[in-house]
């Protein structure tokens, strides 16, 4: 497992408390799992996700990853509408281990209220929160 300082935590994303990242993208939002998630997780084997067009809200759960170690669920961390989803992911489950953050991205939604981005933490927040974990 990596230590905390061996994360990598972007600085343009918004981090939840269930460890999923988002970035907004010309009006959209792109969803995935941190680094520090995908560490605490291991080795990807299969990823669920949502049906494109689904409506859900913050919290909802939108799918599971599953893990040599176990299963987890994935909550959203804003309300919206399913735009996308990384078909690739069902071939290579593993890229959310070796790019959690471009090419293992997970979902992309239209946001129902984009101010709902800014109430997720930043890197420094994010941080902070993961040393009181550990």
């Amino acid at each position: 497992m990596k230590e905390i300082a061996e994360l990598q935590l972007p600085e343009n994303l918004r981090y939840a408390k269930d460890h999923e990242w988002a970035r907004k993208e010309d009006g959209k939002a792109r969803v995935g799992i941190s680094d520090y998630a995908q560490d605490q997780l291991g080795d990807i084997v299969f990823v669920e996700l949502p049906q494109v067009g689904r409506s859900l809200s913050k919290g909802d759960q939108f799918g599971t990853v599953e893990s040599v170690k176990a299963v987890s669920e994935l909550f959203m961390p804003l309300a919206g509408r399913i735009l996308a989803v990384n078909k690739v992911l069902e071939e290579s489950p593993e890229l959310v281990n070796k790019d959690p953050y471009k090419e293992g991205w997970m979902i992309e939604l239209n946001p129902s209220d984009p101010s709902e981005l800014e109430s997720l933490m930043n890197k420094e927040t994010y941080l902070q929160m993961l040393k009181g974990l550990k």
